[in-house]
């Protein structure tokens, strides 16, 4: 890749690197698909059965803060350092991450922004994931990898909290219309969907054309101005536990966006912690 590393790869441009057999220390490519439980889906058998020749399989869950009480929050620098160390990835290595979703791409962005987080920028999106692939194990040799966490890029409840009173920095909400409003239910049996005040609905399906790829600039450009999302100023994004946030954060880099930020702990967090005035539900919302 040139010194200034795409946001997005094509297919094709992996293909050619596959054959031209580039996978290893200096190229490494990592199945991140992760799916919500309720979907049932063992992605670690699934990868063992087909995936990206010379692809690695990245776990969202185990490369987390496992002693939280809300899914994957993120690991130390030490532990994602460890974890990305083991998988064969060094300082400088160039990252290609994908997944296996039907949307072409649902969890990729997620550990693209975590490696952009911990200082890593080189770092791409497979465009249009698996689906998009011509689907056709290898062990790693371990090497260094130090992380640098930029944690800037990460919001905590707190400052998410005092956003709402202030509005001073915009936030986007990449979950479905439906889970925005209240009027579809959330993932997971105990939390009630809905959003807190303020926040902005992008869904993160949008972000992408029927074949699952991202879309030009010009689609994403008319994406944001529709939502009266200003690029020129600072971007929080949040979704139900920070995956699909990460879709707004790589659209929004696309054109230009220095670093919008992830509120890590997202709804499923927000719903437990906050008041029931601070949850906006065309449902039933939070009982006192």
């Amino acid at each position: 890749m040139a010194a200034q590393t795409r946001a997005v790869v094509s297919g094709q441009w992996l293909a050619e690197a596959v054959r031209c057999n580039l996978v290893g220390p200096k190229l490494r490519i990592l199945d991140t698909s992760w799916y919500l439980p309720k979907l049932k889906r063992d992605t670690k058998a699934e990868f063992a059965q087909r995936h990206i020749p010379g692809s690695l399989f990245f776990d969202i869950d185990e490369c987390s803060d496992r002693s939280s009480a809300f899914d994957h929050m993120l690991p130390t620098s030490s532990h994602f350092s460890r974890y990305v160390g083991d998988l064969g990835i060094g300082s400088d290595t160039h990252v290609v991450v994908y997944d296996t979703s039907d949307f072409g791409s649902y969890s990729a962005p997620r550990v693209w922004w975590m490696f952009r987080m911990f200082g890593h920028s080189l770092v791409s999106v497979l465009d249009g994931g698996w689906k998009n692939w011509l689907p056709e194990s290898c062990v790693p040799e371990r090497t260094e990898f130090r992380a640098a966490a930029n944690l800037s890029w990460v919001k905590s409840y707190e400052e998410v909290l005092e956003n709402v009173g202030t509005r001073r920095v915009q936030v986007v909400d990449a979950r479905s219309a439906g889970r925005f409003r209240g009027t579809e239910p959330e993932p997971r049996d105990d939390t009630l969907p809905g959003h807190f005040p303020g926040a902005i609905n992008m869904p993160f399906t949008s972000f992408m054309d029927a074949s699952g790829k991202e879309l030009e600039t010009e689609g994403l450009s008319k994406l944001f101005r529709e939502a009266g999302v200003d690029l020129e100023q600072p971007l929080w994004t949040t979704c139900g536990s920070g995956v699909t946030a990460c879709h707004v954060v790589l659209a929004a880099h696309l054109l230009g966006h220095p670093g919008a930020c992830v509120y890590d702990g997202s709804w499923s967090e927000w719903f437990k912690r906050a008041s029931p005035e601070l949850i906006i539900s065309e449902g039933e919302g939070k009982k006192v």
